[in-house]
């Protein structure tokens, strides 16, 4: 399960984290809007840093800078950004959201575009694995924390999106509105055609609008994937 991850552009390691390359990662790099061309992106709980490289890729932004509060995790972006074709572009930092956006606030600088893929899980069902737990639950970096902190560093015309269970939408979408993000778009992800809406991927802007809202369904069954998730990922996975 450590072996290297191999994409069509790029080479994921993934013997030092406790969070390998997954699904929700993919889907929110692939999905994320980028029509509006952002200049300076921020990735925030960088893990591999696939997201950060996935984002390279499709863009042409100066900026790309991630966070990651795990040493391991953070020693793994670095190496997958170095090994890149964008290395001049990526920049890790080794800290928590909470000082960053400190120390950014303090400067005034802001982001055209910021996007997570935060950890999920509360307190109850941690494991005994500290570096997994870090990575997946909520204790390290709360909601709460999370949508405030992006609320003092986006720009006012920028965009946050994230990833997210199904079940914790309405609650995230009722601490973003708190802080003045609302929904712009939503796309509900179902594993299979009769598994429950799993994911929610969300963007959120300072700008009210229509939502748009889309749904997709990643397999019709085991390894048989939809035309629409083939084409969220081709450019990506090696045997799209």
């Amino acid at each position: 399960m450590n072996k290297p991850f191999q994409f069509k552009e790029f080479i994921i390691h993934q013997d030092k984290t406790a969070m390998k390359v997954g699904t929700d990662a993919v889907l929110l790099g692939a999905w994320i809007s980028l029509k509006y061309y952002p200049d300076k992106i921020l990735d925030i709980g960088s893990g591999t840093g696939i997201i950060s490289l996935m984002l390279a890729q499709r863009s042409d932004a100066e900026t790309i800078d991630a966070i990651e509060i795990d040493e391991n995790a953070y020693e793994q972006s670095v190496e997958n950004f170095e090994i890149s074709d964008w290395g001049n572009r990526l920049y890790c930092y080794h800290c928590s959201f909470q000082d960053f956006v400190d120390e950014i606030s303090d400067e005034e600088e802001t982001y055209d575009l910021i996007v997570s893929n935060p950890p999920f899980y509360t307190e109850d069902s941690e494991s005994e694995n500290e570096s997994r737990n870090k990575a997946r639950f909520t204790s390290s970096l709360s909601f709460e924390d999370l949508l405030l902190g992006v609320s003092k560093i986006l720009s006012q015309s920028g965009f946050f999106s994230v990833i997210i269970p199904f079940k914790e939408e309405e609650n995230f979408m009722k601490i973003a509105n708190e802080n003045q993000l609302f929904l712009n778009e939503v796309c509900r992800v179902q594993g299979n055609p009769t598994s429950e809406i799993k994911r929610s991927l969300l963007t959120f802007s300072f700008q009210k609008s229509a939502i748009q809202k889309s749904h997709l369904i990643i397999e019709t069954k085991r390894h048989q994937y939809t035309k629409e998730y083939i084409n969220m990922t081709k450019d990506f996975y090696l045997k799209m």
